[in-house]
C-alpha cells in the first residue's frame, strides 16, 4: 500500500510540475520554420550549423563532436535512441531505465536532484535536461555549466508542433538532421491519415482521459498535445474548455457523461476495472457500454515521436469499428 501511495504522489507531483513548466516551451527557439518537409534537409556538402540556444532559450555552446551523452529525461532519451545515438549514452535518468536499448548497468540519476559530482566524473560532452529539473526554483546543473560542460534544456512540449521541433533540434545538436526529418515526416504522414478520417466524423464521441486516478483525479484541457490527438481523431475532450493539466472532480465527470473513458494510470493494478466499479459512475455512458480503455503510459505521456503509438491506441478505443486491424 505504501508503494502505491508513493507512486500516486509521484505521478501527481510530476503533473503539477509539468503544468507549471509547460509555458517554458514558448521561450524555446524553433529548430526550423513550421514546414518540416524533406526539402529542408541540410545539403550534404555543407557543414551543419549548430544551434546557439537550447529549447528553453538559454545560450549554449554545442560541441562539434559529441561522443558521450547524458540524458536526464525519458522523452529525450527515446529521441536520442531513435536518432541512432543511443550507443553514445553514458548515463540516463531513473525513469529512462526501462527504455528499450538502455543497458541495465548504465548509471542512473534523479531528475529533480542529480548528483553533480558523479555527472562530472562521467565526462559528458553534453547533458540533455528537462525543465522539470528546475521545478524547485534553482538550476541543479549550474555547477556543471560553470565547469564548461554543455547542458541543453528541452522543456516538455505541449503541442505536436513543439514535439516536431524538439526532435529536429536534438538532431541538429547531434548533426543527424536527415534522420530527424524522416521521423518527423513519418509522424506527419500518419497524423494526416488520422486527421482525414477524423474530419469526416459527424457524430463526435466525447472522451474523458484520466492521467491520475481516484481519489485525486487529474486530466487536461486545451493546450496539451493529448487534447490535439483527441480532436485529430474526430472526438471531443469533455474538458476542452479548460486549459492545460487540471485537477477534476468525480461529480464533474459524471455530469459530463463521456462516451469513452481512457486512462494511462499504471500505478493501479487494473485502472480500467477500478474506473468501472467506482460508486456513482455506473450510469456514465462509457461505463455502461464497457468503453473504458488503457492507453500506454509512456507513449501518451512522453512528448516525442512515440505519441503515434498512443494515437493509434486511442483511435481503436474511440472508434473501434473504423480501426479493426
Amino acid at each position: 500500500m505504501n508503494k502505491i501511495i508513493k507512486k500516486i504522489s509521484l505521478s501527481i507531483a510530476i503533473i503539477l510540475i509539468f503544468a507549471g513548466l509547460v509555458a517554458c516551451t514558448s521561450n524555446g527557439q524553433p529548430a526550423e520554420p513550421a514546414d518540416h518537409g524533406a526539402n529542408q534537409e541540410q545539403p550534404q556538402s555543407e557543414t551543419p550549423k549548430l544551434p546557439t540556444t537550447d529549447r528553453a532559450g538559454n545560450e549554449v555552446n554545442i560541441p562539434e563532436e559529441i561522443n558521450r551523452i547524458i540524458s536526464i529525461s525519458p522523452s529525450n532519451t527515446e529521441i536520442i535512441i531513435a536518432l541512432g545515438s543511443g550507443d553514445k549514452l553514458v548515463a540516463v535518468d531513473k525513469h529512462s531505465s526501462d527504455i528499450e536499448g538502455i543497458p541495465a548497468d548504465i548509471p542512473q540519476f534523479d531528475i529533480m536532484n542529480p548528483d553533480v559530482e558523479q555527472l562530472v566524473a562521467l565526462d559528458p560532452d553534453v547533458i540533455y535536461a528537462t525543465g522539470m529539473s528546475m521545478a524547485k526554483g534553482n538550476d541543479p546543473f549550474k555547477p556543471i555549466k560553470d565547469l564548461g560542460i554543455t547542458v541543453v534544456y528541452i522543456p516538455s512540449s505541449s503541442s505536436i508542433e513543439g514535439i516536431y521541433e524538439d526532435i529536429l533540434y536534438i538532431s541538429e545538436t547531434l548533426q543527424v538532421r536527415n534522420k530527424a526529418v524522416d521521423i518527423v515526416n513519418d509522424m506527419i504522414e500518419k497524423i494526416d491519415e488520422y486527421r482525414e478520417f477524423g474530419s469526416k466524423i459527424e457524430n463526435k464521441k466525447t472522451v474523458y482521459f484520466e492521467i491520475a486516478g481516484a481519489p485525486n483525479l487529474y486530466s487536461f484541457g486545451s493546450g496539451v498535445f493529448l487534447n490535439e490527438m483527441i480532436e485529430i481523431l474526430g472526438a471531443e475532450n469533455i474538458l476542452k474548455d479548460q486549459e492545460q493539466w487540471i485537477a477534476v472532480s468525480e461529480e464533474a465527470i459524471v455530469s459530463e457523461n463521456p462516451d469513452v473513458i481512457l486512462t494511462n494510470v499504471d500505478y493501479i493494478a487494473n485502472a480500467v476495472d477500478e474506473i468501472k466499479i467506482r460508486s456513482g459512475w455506473e450510469n456514465i455512458t462509457a461505463v455502461k457500454n464497457n468503453d473504458v480503455y488503457y492507453i500506454d503510459k509512456d507513449a501518451s505521456s512522453l512528448s516525442n515521436h512515440n505519441i503515434i503509438k498512443a494515437l493509434d491506441q486511442m483511435a481503436r478505443a474511440i472508434y473501434p469499428d473504423a480501426y479493426k486491424k
